[in-house]
C-alpha cells in the first residue's frame, strides 16, 4: 500500500456520494484517473487490505425506530449452527458470541432492527422458535449517540 492508497482510504471512510461518477472527486484530489481509483479499490480489496466495501444505510432515516439487542444463553456445542440461523434473519445486522461472565449468563448477542418495539419482540420471538431457546434478554436502544466506520 502506497501513500496514494492509504490517502485514497481516507477520502473514502466518512462516505462515497451517490453520483453517477463517484469516484471521480478522489480522482481529482489525488491526481489520478477515475480509473485508477477503481482500479485501487479493486486491488486493496483483493490484497484484503480493505475487507468490506458496501453500502451503509441509516436506518432511523428510513423508518427503522425501535432498535434492540437481544441476548441469548446458547449452549457452547451449539453456539456456531445457532449463530448462523440468527444471522439469517434479515432484521438482523449483527451477530455474535461474547464470553459470558458469573454476573451476565448470555455469550449471543443480536441486533434486532423494526419499525416498532412490538416488531422486533416479534423477531426475537421468530429467532427463539427457529433455534429452539427460550432463554433471551431484549434491550432496547434509547439513543444513538455515535454511528461511524473504522478510522485510520
Amino acid at each position: 500500500m502506497d501513500d496514494t492508497d492509504e490517502k485514497l482510504i481516507r477520502l473514502m471512510q466518512d462516505g462515497i456520494e451517490f453520483t453517477h461518477a463517484p469516484f471521480l472527486e478522489y480522482a481529482n484530489v489525488l491526481g489520478i484517473s477515475e480509473e485508477e481509483v477503481v482500479f485501487r479499490i479493486k486491488t486493496l480489496a483483493e490484497q484484503k487490505k480493505i475487507r468490506r466495501f458496501g453500502a451503509s444505510i441509516g436506518h432511523l432515516v428510513i423508518g427503522f425506530t425501535a432498535n434492540a439487542m437481544c441476548v441469548w444463553d446458547v449452549a457452547p456445542s451449539k453456539v456456531s449452527d445457532t449463530g448462523k440461523i440468527m444471522a439469517s434473519f434479515d432484521e438482523v445486522s449483527h451477530c455474535y458470541e461474547r464470553p459470558r461472565t458469573a454476573e451476565w449468563p448470555y455469550n449471543m448477542y443480536t441486533m434486532i432492527h423494526g419499525r416498532s418495539t412490538e416488531e422486533c419482540e416479534a423477531v426475537a420471538v421468530r429467532i427463539s422458535e427457529a433455534v429452539g431457546i427460550a432463554d433471551y434478554k431484549l434491550v432496547f436502544s434509547e439513543k444513538e449517540f455515535k454511528k461511524t466506520g473504522v478510522r485510520i
